[in-house]
């Protein structure tokens, strides 16, 4: 009797363990690089929806979940994909929260991911390119298209009443993508685009740049570059040689590095990043703030919601394997369903678990379209006297 009541002590608890299932997360961003100075605030916000779902002790019958970083530099394609391949062969991660900059995305994808089946959500990755990537269905990004901040940047300046803009712009996938998403946009609004020209990324000098385009003319220098990079250095020598006084800033060169860099220079400058003014986002601030990081830093809402989204298709799929969950990514991120915001991940756990669908809102407003992209909303700002003053909403 002894023997058999041990037998089936011992087979409950293989069958209550069974569904139980672990889960690792793999971040890969450009800890160093041009975006150096905004990443750790995306890892971090990445880690705080991972540690929100690990904690609350629902996730896949109580399985915990673990974060791995890794550094795609943002701008070394062949670095960033043995990074990504690490990740996957040596970790043993389920999915990647990254990468951030297009160009190192794009490279993970086709060369690490496709390859391996490994789902992929990018909080920032932004070129237009990667809306018709091959990517197998395993490729999404809480961040909008460049093709959407372009009309959006055309909108702004045209309201300003700016009829002719210069373009420098980083030359890899982001800044090609976003430049000629701003030209397009702009021209079909009855602008002028007097210079569109590439600048490269770690140079100790752009006077030349900035002569060509201060050659060309016009009113305000769009500025589709890297806040910690190339971008910064065309400020600089724009003031120093007062070729341009005004500079719109796209979402690249959104951070506080660079105004505590440049200084008075740029007050009047405006700009547009990611963002909302949503419930979502006030309950991210909030949880944002009591961790220890900056809510206000470039997407740091979009890196919640990417690893929280992937999270919650998991436990949607009941499987952490990718042609799993990334076949519930837009199920869990879409009506309908009841809403979730964010500090509500173990509510939706319980709601997934009991077979009630959700509409994960979360700290974007996110409403995934197309191939599996934000449709996205976007911040409209202001630089006066060093600090950033929020315009609205768009």
């Amino acid at each position: 009797m002894k023997k058999l009541l041990l037998a089936t002590a011992a087979t409950a608890l293989m069958a209550g363990g069974a569904f139980a299932e672990d889960a690792k997360i793999g971040i890969i961003l450009g800890f160093t690089g041009p975006l150096e100075s905004i990443t750790p605030g995306m890892a971090g916000s990445a880690e705080l929806a991972i540690k929100e779902v690990s904690d609350s002790g629902k996730f896949m019958g109580g399985g915990t979940v673990t974060a791995v970083r890794a550094d795609s530099t943002c701008v070394d394609a062949t670095a960033a994909a043995a990074a990504a391949e690490r990740l996957i062969t040596a970790e043993g991660v389920n999915a990647i929260m990254g990468a951030d900059c297009s160009g190192v995305t794009g490279s993970i994808l086709q060369n690490v991911a496709r390859p391996n089946g490994m789902g992929m959500i990018s909080p920032s990755a932004t070129s237009p390119g990667l809306s018709t990537a091959e990517d197998d269905g395993l490729f999404f990004r809480t961040a909008p298209s460049d093709a959407r901040q372009g009309d959006v940047i055309a909108d702004i300046l045209t309201e300003r009443g700016v009829k002719s803009i210069a373009i420098s712009y980083t030359n890899n996938d982001y800044g090609k993508g976003l430049s000629d998403s701003i030209a397009a946009a702009f021209t079909a609004k009855g602008g002028t685009i007097t210079a569109n020209t590439a600048h490269e990324d770690g140079k100790a000098d752009y006077s030349a740049e900035v002569a060509t385009l201060a050659s060309a003319g016009g009113e305000v220098l769009v500025v589709a570059g890297y806040v910690d990079q190339g971008g910064k250095g065309v400020i600089q020598a724009a003031l120093d040689t007062g070729a341009f006084s005004t500079f719109y800033l796209p979402d690249g060169m959104f951070g506080a590095s660079l105004i505590e860099a440049i200084g008075a220079g740029l007050n009047g400058t405006y700009g547009t990043v990611p963002g909302t003014d949503s419930d979502g986002a006030a309950k991210f601030a909030a949880l944002a703030t009591a961790a220890g990081l900056d809510p206000t830093s470039s997407y740091t809402g979009e890196s919640y919601d990417a690893a929280a989204l992937m999270l919650l298709a998991m436990e949607a799929a009941k499987s952490t394997n990718s042609k799993d969950w990334t076949a519930k990514v837009m199920d869990v991120a879409n009506a309908p369903g009841e809403q979730i915001f964010p500090g509500e991940l173990a509510k939706a756990l319980e709601l997934i678990a009991a077979g009630t669908d959700i509409d994960y809102v979360g700290a974007t407003a996110v409403e995934m379209i197309g191939n599996g992209e934000s449709g996205g909303s976007f911040r409209e700002y202001t630089i006066i006297d060093g600090a950033v003053a929020t315009d609205g909403f768009r």
